[in-house]
């Protein structure tokens, strides 16, 4: 079957690295692997304080995006967020295809 990739790249607050980190693989990774996300890949630039990471899904690109809007209007990401005040400066999205 299909899968459909998403690249997130985020540009963080170099002073929130650290919290981040920690939050990122322990709350926002289990909650989006619940609604049928799967976490191909993340890195961290630490010079940069850039973090990228690609997130993949079961179907088309029409199916991605209709996991993420369940996802995005779920309680259970409105929980996983809650006191976040923004850990990063910048944010691309875009979907991508495996070239190697």
């Amino acid at each position: 079957m299909t899968r459909t990739v998403q690249l997130r790249r985020y540009n963080l607050k170099p002073h929130l690295v650290e919290e981040f980190l920690v939050w990122w693989p322990t709350r926002l990774v289990p909650a989006r692997s619940s609604f049928g996300f799967t976490v191909e890949s993340a890195y961290l630039n630490r010079e940069t304080t850039e973090f990228t990471w690609a997130v993949s899904a079961e179907g088309d690109e029409g199916e991605f995006r209709r996991l993420e809007q369940v996802w995005m209007s779920s309680p259970e990401r409105t929980a996983v967020f809650e006191g976040i005040d923004g850990w990063n400066e910048s944010t691309v999205i875009a979907f991508v295809e495996r070239f190697v």
